[in-house]
This record gives structure tokens, sequence and C-alpha cells, in this order.
């Protein structure tokens, strides 16, 4: 008996048949392919190479239909061995952080409560940079390195303003990281986060630089967080104190808070620029403290058509009075710098030291000048 197509019913195609087992093997490789790229499994890039051109010799075979690896895999294929390359330089030098803090419950009873952070090798004797809000008002702090070694660290000094902090444990060779500063990257690069989230050490995520010179307002009584890098790759509760590293493994933030209404990632988290995060983590090494400079104005609201920071009222024996700033001059350069907005002002002082000559650019009675003004600490009274 024949069917419609003229072969005996329960005949074998052998077209058809080649097709599936081609099929089938084209399967498996996209599926170990999803594996990989989800970070299920882990494999070599040459031995991967080396697999899809004996499934490629397979299909050959089974088909008649000569396999060539195509020039875009083969882009893939050496991509992927440039992160597998750029995560192992770098990884040993992000730290897991162990957190112990005191706290009171309702009652006045004291309790101890255990949290997770990250952190970033700043030298190699010792040093390291992580948040304030990870070990700021920790009592115990407990570190982890790449290599599984745990170390007892100190708190050698934080900043709340900035929200960075430094920490140390009695080690020597260790490989400390490299830092870039956020003025040579771009929106749109591509970026890795690495540390410890829910735990889960040396975790590795990928994205893109999704914006720059974000500013987050805080309560009237705190000082802004400014110039904050955002960034879609995954950073989560423990990411904390972690490098954001560009492609050539330099360190270019640390990681510092996302914008959820779950408290996992949604894909917008903020780095702090490495800029700043280095700036005031030499202070706290120099001096056991942050030394944060100010130039001693009140800001107004700017309704002239120059842009910049529109000065409402100096205050009296601070470097602003020193230097000759007046209610009315409208701040349009700091240290060659362009300044449109305070957040931009307060970005660039963040930057400098105290006692730096600096010279700023202002707008007076129709006018520009230059002025030159010499920064100093700013007193605690005036921190917030």
């Amino acid at each position: 008996m024949k069917n419609i197509s003229g072969k005996k019913t329960g005949e074998k195609n052998p077209s058809k048949s080649l097709l599936i087992k081609s099929a089938f093997i084209v399967l498996i490789c996209l599926f170990a392919a999803v594996l990989m790229m989800t970070g299920c499994i882990n494999l070599d890039a040459g031995k991967i190479t080396e697999q899809v051109k004996k499934l490629g010799n397979n299909i050959e075979k089974t088909t008649n239909i000569p396999f060539k690896l195509s020039e875009s895999n083969e882009q893939l294929q050496q991509f992927n061995l440039e992160i597998n390359n750029l995560v192992e330089s770098v990884t040993p030098s992000v730290v897991n952080i162990a957190v112990f803090v005191k706290q009171e419950d309702f009652f006045g009873n004291e309790r101890v409560s255990e949290g997770v952070g990250s952190g970033v090798i700043y030298s190699s004797d010792g040093y390291i940079i992580t948040n304030n809000h990870v070990a700021g008002s920790a009592f115990e702090l407990f570190i982890t390195l790449a290599d599984g070694t745990n170390h007892e660290a100190k708190l050698v000094g934080a900043s709340p303003e900035t929200d960075i902090a430094v920490i140390k444990i009695e080690a020597a060779g260790l490989i400390a990281a490299e830092f870039a500063s956020i003025e040579d990257q771009n929106v749109g690069d591509f970026v890795m986060a690495i540390g410890s989230p829910f735990g889960i050490q040396q975790t590795v995520t990928t994205g893109i630089i999704s914006g720059k010179n974000r500013n987050i307002p805080a309560a009237s009584d705190q000082m802004p967080i400014v110039d904050l890098i955002q960034t879609d790759a995954a950073i989560n509760p423990g990411n904390s104190g972690g490098p954001l590293i560009n492609i050539y493994g330099e360190v270019i933030g640390i990681n510092t808070l996302i914008f959820s209404t779950s408290g996992a990632s949604a894909g917008i988290g903020f780095a702090i620029p490495s800029d700043t995060a280095t700036n005031i983590a030499d202070q706290i090494i120099k001096y056991g403290e942050p030394r944060i400079p100010f130039i001693g104005i009140m800001m107004g609201l700017n309704n002239t058509s120059i842009p910049g920071v529109y000065i409402e009222e100096v205050i009296p024996d601070t470097p602003a009075s020193k230097a000759g700033l007046a209610a009315g001059d409208i701040i349009t350069e700091f240290k060659g710098k362009e300044i449109k907005t305070p957040f931009d002002l307060l970005t660039q002082i963040l930057r400098n030291n105290c006692g730096e000559i600096i010279n700023l650019r202002i707008f007076r009675d129709g006018s520009y000048m230059d002025i030159t003004l010499q920064l100093e600490q700013c007193p605690d009274e005036l921190k917030k």
C-alpha cells in the first residue's frame, strides 16, 4: 500500500532522518550555550571551540553538508575568553566582608546583627575600600579573600557624606586593584560588578554604564549623594562596597545602592566614582578621618540667563570671604570644570583636598572674572 506521496507506508525518508539528527545536535548546542550564558556551567573557551568543531564534523559526516565555524562565532568565543581572563585578573582584589553590629531592640535590649558586604583591596599592605553603610557602624569585621583565607579587620575611618569607608587587615603581598577615572568612561561602556550579593562570594554580573553624574537628594540635614555612576549590571544586597570595573579590569566605581521596589536588583544600580572614592580613602589613610573641604557659601536659586551656581550669601571667615566672593556672584567654573548646578560644584569640591589652591571663574556685574581660592576643612557644624 502506498501513501499519497508515492512511498510505501512505514518507509523512512532518509533526508528527513538526517534533518532530525542535525536539528537535535543543534538543539544540544543551543542548550549548552544558554547554560554557559546564564552561568550554570563554565567551560574553557578553547575546549568549547574544540567540542563545537567535533560536533560540526559529525554533522558533516551525517548530512554531507560542509560545516564551518562562522567568523561571528569565533569572535564570540574570543569575547568569552577575554571576559574569563578579565574576571580572573580582578577577583583576587575583591573581598567578602562579614559585618557584626550591636543594636538595641524596642525594649532596650542589646543584640548583635550580622550583615554582609564587599570590598576592594586598595593597597598590598591591607587597606580595603568599602561603603560606610557596610563597615561604618560595625564592632567586628571579618574579611574573606579570594583564596578563601580569613582575616579580622579594623575600621580605619569612614565618611558618611560620601558613603566611603576604609578598613585594614594585617597582611602583606595582597593584589591591589587598579583604578581609573570616570572622566575616561562613556555612557554605554561595558562594565562588570563583582561582589557578594546575599553572601554569595565572587559573583560577577555584567551590564553597561547607563548614566553618569547622577545625583540623589538626601534629607534636609544631610549632604546629597552626587556624581554617581548608573548601571544596569545586577547589584543586590551584599554587593555594596564591591567594584564596578571596565573592560581593562580597572575599578571605575564602588557599588553603593539600588533603586528597587522589592529590595532586589531592578536594573538601576549606582556606584561612587573612583575619583571620589580614592580621594576620600587617601584622606582617611593619611589622617584617620575624611577631611571634606568647603568654600563657605550659601547657594540660592539662579534666575539669571548665566548657567552656574548663584551665591546667595558668603559666610564670614571662610575661603569664599577671604577670596573676595560676594553675594550675587555666579560660579561658572571650578578648576577648569564647567559648573552648571550645585551638584556639579559639590562634586568638584569632593574630588579635591584641603589646602589646595583652586581657580574659580565667576560672573559678576555683566562680566567674567577669575578668582583664586584656598580650600579649607569644613567645620562639623557646616557639614550638614
